[in-house]
């Protein structure tokens, strides 16, 4: 059964090129709107690589909403590490908390924690020991956060790319002392950590501040096995009313194609993604 919630539709410009510049955000932005999607989601690998002016105001003329990204690269670190990284990894964040402001996002979203790709093995109460330092790292930029009307969603990552968050559950005991702080749930991550995805997101429930989508293999949404018809009913049940975006990775990019294990073509071409994805989307969640 398609949703009972309209949802704003997105599509991460990962998909297409990576770092995003002013120029490539002029070239993909009107196609974005003429294909159907309602806004357009812009990561930040490095504050100044487009400018959110510019880019609010390029939107704003398309009549395109925007979501916006963190990207916790090499050197960004809110846990076991040295004060001086954490005070640069907020000093980032509060930066991605400021464009998103500008363009007119509501939420910074992804694995504010850890650099992408960082492992360790862990004892439970050494996890748990992280888990405060993460609550106590994340406070302040949450404040700056309400300050400018935006929130932070923190994104599981599956077991290759991190050792801290993986599920849901771990997610909402880590940030169970910062309620304002909520939950960036990724269909990909989840059918590698969830046992069952939709009652991981029935779990998160209020939590939820944000959804990115794609198929099991970072494909197209619909050309998978995932389950979306009940992961859908998972999010209305979830009353969740917020934007899901579709979010895969071009393979032009070296550094970006072996962080995500880009090793082959997902779908006939990068714009297939977008468009066969928003199609399917629009079946199981349509417009109102």
């Amino acid at each position: 059964m398609p949703s009972r919630i309209r949802r704003a539709l997105g599509v991460n410009t990962w998909v297409w090129t990576s770092p995003l510049t002013d120029e490539s955000l002029r070239r993909l932005a009107p196609t974005i709107k003429d294909w159907g999607f309602d806004l357009i989601e812009l990561p930040v690998e490095n504050l100044g690589d487009w400018d959110p002016v510019a880019a609010a105001a390029l939107l704003a003329d398309l009549g395109l909403g925007a979501t916006v990204t963190l990207v916790m690269g090499p050197g960004r670190e809110l846990v076991a590490t040295d004060p001086a990284t954490v005070r640069v990894t907020q000093d980032y964040l509060r930066g991605v908390i400021d464009a998103a402001h500008t363009v007119g996002a509501s939420v910074i979203a992804g694995p504010a924690y850890a650099s992408v790709g960082r492992t360790w093995r862990m004892s439970e109460a050494e996890r748990a020991g992280c888990y405060d330092e993460l609550a106590a790292h994340l406070a302040p930029v949450a404040a700056h956060g309400r300050e400018a009307g935006v929130s932070i969603a923190v994104e599981p990552l599956n077991r290759y790319e991190t050792s801290l968050i993986n599920t849901v559950d771990q997610a909402l005991t880590a940030l169970a002392d910062v309620p304002e702080v909520g939950l960036l749930l990724d269909v990909y991550h989840m059918n590698i950590e969830e046992t069952d995805v939709p009652a991981a997101i029935r779990r998160a429930g209020s939590r939820i501040a944000h959804v990115q989508v794609c198929a099991n293999d970072r494909g197209a949404p619909g050309a998978d096995h995932l389950p979306w018809p009940e992961i859908v009913a998972a999010l209305d049940d979830a009353e969740y009313t917020g934007p899901v975006c579709i979010e895969s990775f071009t393979a032009e990019n070296a550094t970006i194609a072996t962080a995500a294990s880009i090793w082959r073509p997902l779908a006939a071409s990068q714009d297939a993604i977008a468009v066969d994805g928003l199609a399917h989307l629009q079946v199981v969640m349509p417009p109102a």
